[in-house]
């Protein structure tokens, strides 16, 4: 059994599955490996896991699925992970096993790329995992259809995103594609202080423009008014779906609506590169009836975010998970109370 890193036979292996989320690239593995993550791909008859590995302190280490594994269906419906027991169920935590045995990791976390169908789902775990309240990746977001004309996208919008959108437009923003990341991880900076966000360091951004872009699959955009640079978001897109990672705007000129016209061009230049789906990636995670009861009276956190994407008219979604594989429920039980200490502490 292989738990080596290959990213040219994981490359082989990914050719597949054109539609695999970006975040089981060779790509999203080198950019990880350069801050402090150990890259690992497994494949065995139709299905295959990158799994990224990370000590937290001295003798706890754990390891990572996101948006894995994948399956032999490219179809999320029809994924083997939804039916329950079964040869792939088996062989999955085999593996899983054998790979924490191996590398004395102390749980997995993983968090599939699949949609739950009701909230009901989400009392549901995978037999031999743990339901955890811990996610690294948002589980729920907004994906918008842009499968569809110009003129369609822009009618399923609210009417007050429609016509800040307009008004940028008459305001004279301009957006264009840049190579600027000082600039933009300035702007990053002066957004996650004013909204308690933590940001990366500057040297993170760098790569992970760098080397997707290398792919033809990143865009960094940024928007100008009156000369000076105001927002600034990254895109990116694989197959089918293209993804809003990161994005910033300055406190000056917010009355030229700029972000508003940058997802506009956002959404277009993911439309040029064939995608039909647009994921704003992360809202509170409330089902979407709780998200338009409270969202004009809740601040912090991701609540000021869902009063801007709820405004370009897609669908509220939630992804399975996050799930644990544990191999020590001691250690384990230690960082769920440090975890718990760490959000207590927010």
């Amino acid at each position: 059994m292989s738990f080596d890193k290959d990213y040219a036979r994981w490359d082989v292996f990914l050719s597949q599955f054109p539609h695999a989320h970006i975040l089981q690239t060779s790509t999203w593995g080198k950019v990880k490996e350069r801050f402090g993550w150990r890259v690992y791909h497994f494949i065995q008859e139709g299905w295959g896991a990158q799994i990224l590995v990370r000590q937290l302190f001295i003798g706890f280490r754990f390891a990572y699925i996101p948006k894995g594994p994948l399956g032999v269906e490219e179809s999320l419906e029809q994924w083997v992970w939804r039916q329950g027991g079964g040869s792939f169920e088996c062989s999955f935590l085999s593996t899983l096993r054998e790979f924490c045995r191996r590398e004395q990791i102390v749980f997995v976390k993983v968090e599939p790329d699949v949609l739950i169908d009701s909230e009901d789902d989400l009392r549901q775990c995978p037999k031999g995992l743990v339901c955890s309240d811990h996610a690294i990746q948002p589980l729920r977001t907004i994906l918008i259809d842009i499968g569809v004309s110009e003129d369609e996208i822009l009618a399923r919008m609210k009417q007050k995103t429609r016509y800040n959108l307009r008004l940028a437009e008459r305001k004279g923003v301009r957006v264009q594609p840049s190579d600027d990341l000082e600039l933009f991880y300035q702007m990053m900076v002066t957004t996650g202080r004013r909204d308690g966000f933590q940001v990366h360091a500057k040297e993170y951004y760098e790569t992970v423009y760098s080397l997707f872009r290398q792919q033809g699959q990143c865009e960094l955009l940024l928007a100008f008014y009156q000369g000076e640079p105001v927002a600034g978001l990254m895109v990116f897109a694989r197959g089918k779906r293209a993804f809003y990672f990161y994005g910033a705007s300055l406190d000056r000129y917010r009355e030229a609506m700029a972000p508003y016209l940058l997802q506009w061009k956002a959404i277009l230049w993911a439309k040029e590169k064939g995608c039909s789906v647009y994921d704003f990636w992360g809202v509170p995670d409330y089902e979407e009836r709780r998200l338009e009861e409270e969202f004009r009276h809740r601040v912090g956190g991701l609540w000021g975010v869902y009063r801007f994407k709820r405004g370009f008219g897609g669908r509220v979604v939630r992804y399975a998970g996050p799930y644990d594989f544990v191999t020590s429920p001691l250690l384990y039980g230690l960082y769920r109370f440090w975890m718990r200490w760490k959000h207590e502490r927010l």
